[in-house]
């Protein structure tokens, strides 16, 4: 009875469960490396961000002196852009844009024609240092969708060198200083609460603009992208057709950047809506444990 009882014991016994594998935590060094970058693209977006609001506000009296090198061009692009709004199609030109804005503002309309000119060598360098955080995922240092991750960096490169860099007339487009804009804020408050979380901080004020503001700046920056795209796109025929491709009106690059264009809403709604959830999940969960 004795031995049966405790073979029975043996048997029924809970088998000793496996040590419990901890996660490997992040190395002191690349904490630090990590909290560098962060914090260098703080201060690198700060820089652009302060040029260009110096720039469009005049605050130290230069821009004036600054002239854009392709006016005329840039006018006529952004005519064609306001055109294609349905409710804009009375705007035919810059001119007639002025006209509509109070005196006040026009002087900020051509300012910003020339912000290129201050901000762009800048901007380029900041922004193509983005490409380490493609690195910091493959790495595993940090935990970001590689496929996200690719996804923003290359789309912001894109407007960079695809299209900024090699369309001369895009570069005193008023909508490129809305894009910078937009970027520049978006990452000072990124990169700066990243730089806080390394360190083991989430500053309150950091953690609602994050998951705020974009419900401004995701729209201004990822439409000015879109619309500086499609004003590469020919003049003979800004829309593409049968005609268009036959009289040899369109290239081959020009249809990819239409494509561009198109699917650049689709995926400001998936991304614009994503953001919302993570709002709801990241403020909601703060405002249950206060």
């Amino acid at each position: 009875m004795t031995k049966s009882k405790e073979v029975k014991k043996d048997v029924v016994a809970p088998p000793v469960p496996p040590k419990a594998t901890t996660k490997k935590s992040t190395p002191t060094a690349v904490k630090y490396y990590l909290f560098a970058y962060n914090a260098l693209s703080t201060l690198g977006w700060a820089y652009v961000l302060i040029l260009t609001l110096v720039h469009v506000f005049n605050v130290d009296g230069k821009s004036s002196t600054i002239a854009a090198t392709t006016a005329p061009t840039a006018r006529n692009i952004l005519s064609r852009v306001f055109s294609s709004v349905p409710f804009l199609k009375s705007t035919a030109s810059v001119s007639s844009l002025e006209s509509r804005l109070p005196s006040f503002l026009v002087p900020f309309l051509r300012r910003s024609t020339t912000t290129f000119n201050r901000v762009g060598a800048v901007t380029a360098f900041v922004q193509s240092c983005a490409l380490l955080e493609v690195a910091h995922v493959l790495l595993g240092w940090v935990r970001s969708p590689l496929q996200t991750t690719v996804m923003q960096v290359s789309s912001r490169l894109f407007l960079v060198w695809g299209i900024v860099e090699q369309f001369e007339a895009t570069r005193s487009n008023p909508l490129y200083t809305s894009m910078v804009f937009a970027w520049s804020f978006t990452e000072v408050i990124r990169y700066s609460f990243y730089a806080s979380n390394l360190l083991g901080y989430e500053p309150p004020v950091l953690l609602h603009l994050r998951y705020t503001t974009f419900y401004v700046l995701y729209p201004l920056g990822a439409g000015s992208e879109a619309f500086l795209i499609y004003s590469t796109l020919p003049s003979s025929s800004p829309v593409p057709s049968w005609s268009s491709w036959i009289q040899g009106m369109w290239k081959p690059t020009d249809y990819i950047r239409a494509g561009l264009f198109a699917i650049w809403w689709p995926g400001l709604y998936i991304m614009y809506t994503h953001m919302i959830k993570q709002r709801r999940k990241v403020m909601g969960g703060k405002l249950k444990v206060n």
